[in-house]
């Protein structure tokens, strides 16, 4: 339901709390340059070089999907966005459900975006879309790309089981290259609990041409969320961002 919700929101502000970008990303290599013929030994070389480093992750995805439990030292290794879930909707047999999300701009103080799920709603049944709920589209206008600091505070529940070491682990990645992965222990939450967690965000200044080329190639800013318990992946959840909104 969450993440459904917030996929249908009209996001006007600034940002989603985990999903920030920062400044370390790999510049792109002009091969063209030193081969002046086009198609050239040079470019054919890095083209293959990518077709193979898209093809061995294809194949470690399938390998990670069979596995019987997969770790975090498993999601480290990914090089790019994943083309499907490591995991099924089911493997959450702890019932963890988050029922609240809110965005504020650390400066200001000012709420940015806050949504909450509505008492008593029922969850979409898992048998008319295994993966619902699990991707979301979100779009920001520029100035999201200047934040300092901004607070995220999520809240979730707990079933009947208690969870000991919940841990989230967030990769994103601008054109399929890995520029930040967060890393945040939730610790240990008691059965049948509701929990409130709040993360402080230093966000790093962004280059100009950087925040241009990402405000350009909208949905080209993407990000794999993956919650483990014990050491275990759990769920798994995706989203892609824009930055043109308003534009």
């Amino acid at each position: 339901w969450y993440q459904r919700r917030v996929r249908e929101a009209v996001v006007s502000t600034q940002s989603t709390g985990h999903y920030y970008i920062t400044n370390n990303l790999s510049q792109d290599v002009n091969v063209m340059s030193t081969d002046k013929k086009k198609g050239g030994f040079l470019a054919r070389k890095a083209k293959k070089a990518e077709t193979d480093k898209v093809l061995d992750q294809a194949e470690y995805e399938k390998k990670l999907r069979n596995k019987e439990s997969v770790s975090v030292d498993d999601i480290l290794k990914l090089t790019r966005i994943t083309d499907d879930y490591l995991c099924p909707i089911t493997a959450n047999t702890y019932k963890i459900d988050f029922t609240k999300f809110k965005i504020r701009d650390m400066e200001s103080g000012g709420v940015l975006f806050e949504i909450a799920k509505p008492e008593g709603a029922s969850e979409m049944s898992l048998s008319s879309d295994p993966n619902a709920g699990r991707y979301v589209r979100y779009e920001f206008p520029p100035e999201f790309l200047k934040l300092k600091q901004i607070g995220a505070t999520v809240e979730f529940t707990i079933g009947d089981k208690s969870v000991n070491s919940f841990r989230m682990v967030e990769r994103h990645y601008f054109k399929d290259q890995v520029i930040k992965s967060f890393d945040f222990d939730f610790g240990f939450c008691m059965p049948s609990s509701l929990n409130t967690c709040e993360h402080i965000y230093d966000l790093p200044a962004l280059s100009q041409d950087l925040m241009k080329e990402m405000v350009q190639n909208p949905f080209q800013t993407k990000s794999d969320s993956f919650y483990f318990v014990d050491g275990k992946l759990i769920m798994h959840n995706k989203a892609d961002y824009a930055y043109n909104a308003g534009m």
